[in-house]
């Protein structure tokens, strides 16, 4: 149980609370029992080596994968995966997230569902949430090149589409990708003008020297062999971080679904 505060805000609006975690059998065939979805969004984001992330993200959804099969009636399965998947040579998250994903391809016999969002946005989110904080200070700080492109989704799309594709047969064993709509996605500069317009201020663009984030992602991996703690920012996360193309459409999952996106960045930056 990881935040003890917010699980028993779950417990007074209905939810059963399940303890365990993907290692622990017992728990996982608890969950899955008498069930007729499940949403696998479980899944290790800071790490200092392939394994750390394949314990999870791979090994995790294995475990998961097999909790549902044995059951006499097998749940419908969507995996949160992410646009990194995409690109697995581009660093260890993204190589885990792959594999994870070819678990389910392989698994025939079961109905599943594979969603690669881009960066996510909105209530709750930490890893988009200091780069529109930056912005709000009047900075736009790009990790690589500032013609680089990608897509964004909020939080409350991406939510509305897992329930959508959960209840399309159409959606059954298809790999699909999301975002708010916007076409050809956005580039750092669109991004600085349209936080510039929202919070009625100019924002700067600024390109993080290679030599300053290449020396923290060193230092950060070195220091966890150390101390143990999982880092963000590593060598791996930085070739994620510098890809020019993280763009995708919202055709496939708009054509077999019906699905489309409400919230525009504009709006959604009111609700971070």
């Amino acid at each position: 149980m990881r935040n003890r505060v917010k699980a028993s805000n779950l417990v007074a609006q209905g939810v059963a609370l399940i303890q365990g975690d993907l290692e622990d059998t017992s728990a996982l065939q608890q969950l899955v029992t008498d069930c007729a979805f499940v949403i696998h969004s479980a899944g290790a984001v800071r790490g200092n080596s392939q394994s750390a992330f394949d314990r999870v993200n791979v090994a995790g959804t294995l475990a998961l994968l097999n909790a549902i099969e044995a059951q006499p009636s097998p749940p419908r399965m969507l995996l949160l995966s992410s646009l990194a998947a995409r690109e697995p040579q581009l660093s260890w998250y993204a190589h885990s997230k792959c594999d994870g994903e070819k678990l389910l391809i392989q698994a025939s016999d079961l109905e599943w569902i594979i969603l690669r969002p881009p960066p996510v946005y909105g209530p709750g989110d930490q890893e988009m949430l200091p780069i529109f904080q930056w912005m709000q200070r009047g900075v736009a700080l790009i990790p690589g090149s500032p013609d680089a492109r990608l897509s964004l989704i909020h939080v409350s799309d991406l939510v509305d589409a897992i329930v959508v594709c959960l209840q399309s047969e159409g959606a059954i064993r298809q790999v699909l990708v999301l975002c708010d709509g916007k076409d050809g996605g956005y580039s750092w500069r669109e991004l600085a003008n349209i936080s510039a317009s929202h919070w009625s201020r100019k924002v700067r663009l600024w390109r993080i020297p290679y030599w300053l984030l290449n020396s923290v992602a060193v230092v950060n991996s070195n220091a966890a062999k150390i101390t143990g703690k999982a880092p963000m920012l590593t060598p791996p996360k930085l070739r994620e971080l510098r890809h020019k193309d993280w763009v995708v459409d919202n055709g496939p999952i708009t054509t077999i679904t019906g699905w489309l996106p409400r919230i525009e960045l504009q709006e959604g930056l009111d609700h971070l």
